[in-house]
């Protein structure tokens, strides 16, 4: 990891988000901090059920798709795995993104913000849906076609598609 973020974060994870003078770690302390600090559009729903299945679809991610991705990125043999482990569990999450128009939501919310980033790498890890993946590739373009998230993307990120 680059030598500032191990200045910055304890476990030198991303993401690492510094705010001014405040430096947070963790997926899910990260994502409550910009909807309590940014909350309009709230990207958390409102009801406590809604927030709890959107807090646990989250943790989901972060603890069952984000490990294949890092797995793939390594290389090797294990990547193979990790590919058809990660179509698995997102062909296994077709009926989340059937549901609405966005991820569990009918507004765009923080679970998108971790899905989308998947979404866009899927080719460029190797990673076919096939024909039965195609909500979750509809989904996708929905996202990618809006100006927050290419604003949102680096250069590199740009490039992992044509």
């Amino acid at each position: 990891p680059p030598e500032d973020l191990l200045d910055l974060n304890p476990y030198a994870s991303t993401p690492t988000l510094v705010d001014r003078d405040l430096t947070l770690y963790g997926t899910s302390v990260i994502c409550e901090y910009l909807d309590e600090r940014y909350p309009h559009p709230p990207l958390m729903p409102i009801d406590p059920l809604s927030r709890a299945r959107l807090r646990l679809a989250s943790l989901r991610i972060e603890l069952d798709w984000l490990p294949e991705v890092d797995t793939i990125r390594a290389g090797g043999r294990p990547a193979d795995a990790a590919r058809k482990r990660l179509r698995e569990h997102l062909l296994a999450s077709l009926p989340l993104f059937k549901a609405s128009k966005f991820f569990l939501n009918p507004e765009m919310s923080l679970a998108d913000c971790l899905v989308a980033p998947v979404v866009w790498r899927l080719p460029w890890l190797g990673v076919d849906l096939g024909r039965e993946g195609k909500p979750i590739l509809d989904y996708g373009e929905r996202l990618f076609h809006s100006q927050g998230f290419a604003r949102s993307m680096t250069t590199d990120e740009k490039a992992m598609r044509p």
